[in-house]
C-alpha cells in the first residue's frame, strides 16, 4: 500500500498576486525556460513562496517547484493519481 503525502491546496492562481510560471517538463522549450528562471530555487503561488521541491495542489493539478517554476506532476485526486 502506498503512503499518501499531504500537499497544500492553494486554489486557483490570482493574476493580481505573484505567481511563478507553470511549465511542462516534457515541453521542448523546458530547457530554455529553466535556464531563464532565477536560481533562487523559490516558486511563488498567489504571493506565497515555496522552496525547491515543494508540492502544491491547484484545483486537481499537483505542481512541484523546480528551478523557480512549477512543473505539472499529475493529479491531486487521491482516488485517481
Amino acid at each position: 500500500m502506498s503512503e499518501r503525502v499531504h500537499v497544500i491546496a492553494v486554489g486557483a492562481p490570482d493574476p493580481e498576486l505573484r505567481n511563478s510560471p507553470v511549465i511542462e517538463d516534457t515541453d521542448y522549450e523546458y530547457p530554455l525556460l529553466a535556464a531563464q528562471m532565477p536560481e533562487t530555487g523559490v516558486c511563488y503561488f498567489n504571493g506565497a513562496s515555496y522552496g525547491q521541491g515543494s508540492e502544491v495542489c491547484s484545483g486537481n493539478e499537483r505542481l512541484r517547484c523546480e528551478q523557480g517554476a512549477w512543473l505539472r506532476e499529475g493529479s491531486c485526486d487521491q482516488d485517481n493519481p
